[in-house]
């Protein structure tokens, strides 16, 4: 992955007319259903200190210019509901996420069509291991340092330092553990195309975890979130006693 990952810009189309601390704030928005959505209103609300009427209107801007898109969620039984709507959350679309860009994505893309053509795949996957070598030497031993159960927490903190908008929460299978996940990929377009990219990240925090891993959705193929499952098999990792700390 490029080491200026984290050297992100985000923004919102630019709208004559609108006043710049205006577009500043529905950029902020934007961001915050990148990084937690689906989300409700009311959630953006709170965290950004706005009224309901000024979340409904930059909401409102955001889905116009298709930046953002409704998904509706029943949290109990319409019995339960009475004559209440459904809740409405807010996502991002991919014309949302194209926004919050990084430079070099044709040159990147077509660097690597050439390596691959020149020296094969295996040197592509070379490649990228090599750039996830400085994200690993970074954070790595700091994570091995710590106990097995505060290291997701940790690598959360140093992915969303570099621009990856991560989260993390219990594993909603039987099979437990921990479920990573980006809301950003600053190299999602280049990564479609070129899969060893994903396949490097992935082994790369199977080394800094010291525990197996598996990914399970990437943005780069078309889904909403870059999602790891992290195995609790690693000795010290209960989660019935609770020892996964998030």
């Amino acid at each position: 992955m490029p080491e200026n990952a984290s050297q992100v810009t985000a923004g919102t189309p630019a709208v004559v007319g609108v006043p710049r601390a205006e577009r500043d704030t529905r950029a902020r928005v934007a961001r915050l259903i990148l990084e937690n959505g689906p989300v409700a209103a009311s959630a953006l609300g709170e965290r950004l200190g706005l009224t309901p009427a000024a979340v409904r209107r930059h909401l409102d801007a955001l889905l116009a210019d298709g930046m953002i898109e409704v998904e509706v969620k029943r949290t109990r039984p319409a019995a339960t509901r009475g004559r209440g709507r459904p809740a409405k959350l807010f996502a991002i679309t991919d014309r949302g996420r194209n926004t919050f860009v990084h430079a070099y994505d044709d040159l990147a893309a077509n660097a690597l069509k050439f390596l691959a053509e020149a020296a094969g795949p295996e040197a592509v996957a070379e490649f990228a291991r090599r750039q996830l070598a400085g994200l690993e030497n970074r954070y790595g031993p700091g994570l091995r340092a710590l106990p097995p159960e505060q290291r997701v927490k940790a690598l959360v903190e140093a992915l969303s330092a570099e621009g990856y908008a991560a989260s993390a929460s219990k594993a909603p299978h039987v099979l437990g553990g921990i479920q990573l996940c980006q809301h950003h990929c600053p190299v999602a377009h280049v990564a479609a195309r070129f899969p060893q990219l994903c396949e490097a990240e992935t082994e790369a925090f199977a080394r800094m975890l010291d525990t197996p891993v598996q990914r399970l959705a990437t943005i780069a193929h078309g889904d909403g979130v870059c999602t790891t499952h992290v195995s609790p098999v690693k000795a010290g990792i209960n989660e019935e006693s609770g020892g996964i700390s998030l």
